[in-house]
C-alpha cells in the first residue's frame, strides 16, 4: 500500500527561504479548531492542539483499514488574525490574537467518517475540546508565502515587509489571515532551526 506524503504532492507545501513568492493554493480540506489568546500561554491553544491529533490519527488509520489508503498526518497550521494587525508586526501583542489551528486532510475523508472518527475518540478518552472540531474546506486561492527559518518571535521583520514591501509594490492588496504551517516540531527542534512556512491571501489591486 503506498502512503501518500501530501507535503510533497502539493507544491504550496515549499516555499522559499529569504524570499517571497505568489502561488495559487488550491481549496484543501482541514479539521479545524478555532481559539483566542497567547499560543505560548493560553490553556485553550493546549486544549486544541490535544483535541485535533487524536482525530487526525484516528482518521488515517480508519482511511488505511477501510480504503486502503494510507497517508501521512500533516503538519499543524495556524490562522491568525487581530483587529489591529501591528498585532503581528510591531507590538506582537499575543494576547490580542485570535487563531483557527488546522490540520490538512484528504479530501477522500467525508463527513461520514469524521462523524465516526469522533465518536471513537470520544468513547476512549475524549479531549475536552473534541466537540469544537470541524470538518471543513478553506480556498485561499492566490497567495505570497515565504519560508521562516527561526523562532516565531523573529517572524515580525519578515511579516512588515510582507505586508509593507512586497504586497504593495507587486499591486496586490491582502484579503485573508496570516497562514502558518508549522514543518517542524517545536518540541523537538531548536527555536533557531525551526522551519515555518509564512503564507498570506491576496488579490490584485
Amino acid at each position: 500500500m503506498v502512503k501518500t506524503d501530501f507535503k510533497k504532492e502539493i507544491g504550496v507545501y515549499r516555499a522559499p527561504k529569504g524570499a517571497f513568492e505568489i502561488v495559487d493554493v488550491p481549496e484543501l480540506q482541514y479539521l479545524m479548531i478555532d481559539g483566542h489568546g497567547d499560543p505560548n500561554s493560553s490553556p485553550d491553544f493546549a486544549r486544541a492542539t490535544e483535541a485535533l491529533y487524536p482525530l487526525a490519527y484516528k482518521l488515517k488509520f480508519a482511511s488505511k483499514q477501510k480504503l486502503e489508503r494510507d497517508y501521512v498526518v500533516m503538519p499543524l497550521e495556524g490562522l491568525w488574525w487581530a483587529d489591529d494587525m501591528d498585532a503581528f508586526t510591531t507590538a506582537r501583542d499575543k494576547s490580542q490574537w485570535d487563531w483557527t489551528l488546522l490540520i490538512m486532510t484528504p479530501d477522500w475523508i467525508d463527513e461520514a467518517m469524521f462523524t465516526q472518527a469522533v465518536e471513537q475518540v470520544t468513547a476512549k478518552n475524549a479531549p475536552e475540546r473534541l466537540p469544537d472540531v470541524r470538518l471543513a474546506p478553506l480556498a485561499e486561492g492566490r497567495c505570497v508565502q515565504t519560508l521562516h527559518v527561526g523562532s516565531f518571535d523573529d517572524e515580525a521583520e519578515t511579516l512588515a515587509r510582507l505586508h509593507n514591501e512586497f504586497v504593495p509594490s507587486h499591486g496586490l492588496t491582502m484579503t485573508g489571515r496570516h497562514h502558518e504551517i508549522y514543518l517542524s516540531d517545536p518540541r523537538k527542534t531548536a527555536p533557531e532551526k525551526q522551519r515555518t512556512i509564512l503564507r498570506q491571501p491576496v488579490s490584485a489591486q
